[in-house]
């Protein structure tokens, strides 16, 4: 079983979301079960077959979020030596060359990953290229869009 680096906040939310499909959500889709069957026929009922389905996804992501977390390797930046170098956790700050445009991603685990919220997988392209550069360092990355050049403008542990 293979161990899946993980920020510290990135474990609190797959916690928090287990808490939730377990406690509220599960309880939700047994009631509609339940009223579902209580119209009869199972065969013609539609809202039946709709929450067994929702009952299958809920309880196959428990699975997921419960392996999820036994296998977490949790990495605290915050008490990580800074030694300037980019490593996972970090937060990169970037000034893309090509366009000028300034840009920071924090790296973490797969299951983090959210483009919108600046966080990106360490495995990804970006995240590939980023590991184990530091501050100053001129950056090349091939991307499915094409060759990006960067500037490691500051590498937080935050």
């Amino acid at each position: 079983m293979d161990k899946e680096p993980i920020t510290v906040t990135g474990l609190e939310k797959l916690k928090e979301e287990l808490v939730f499909i377990k406690e509220k959500k599960r309880p939700e889709i047994i009631a509609a079960i339940a009223e579902a069957r209580s119209h009869g026929d199972l065969k013609e009922n539609a809202e039946y077959h709709a929450a067994k389905e929702q009952q299958s996804h809920n309880e196959g992501r428990i699975q997921e979020i419960e392996d999820l977390i036994a296998r977490a390797n949790v990495i605290d930046v915050t008490k990580i030596n800074n030694d300037g170098k980019v490593i996972f956790g970090s937060t990169v700050y970037l000034q893309n060359l090509d366009t000028n445009e300034k840009i920071n991603y924090k790296l973490v685990g797969k299951d983090e990953a959210d483009l919108k919220k600046k966080l990106i997988f360490f495995q990804s392209p970006i995240g590939k290229g980023l590991i184990g550069k530091k501050k100053n360092d001129l950056v090349e990355i091939s991307t499915p869009a094409g060759v990006k050049n960067f500037e490691i403008i500051d590498v937080k542990y935050i």
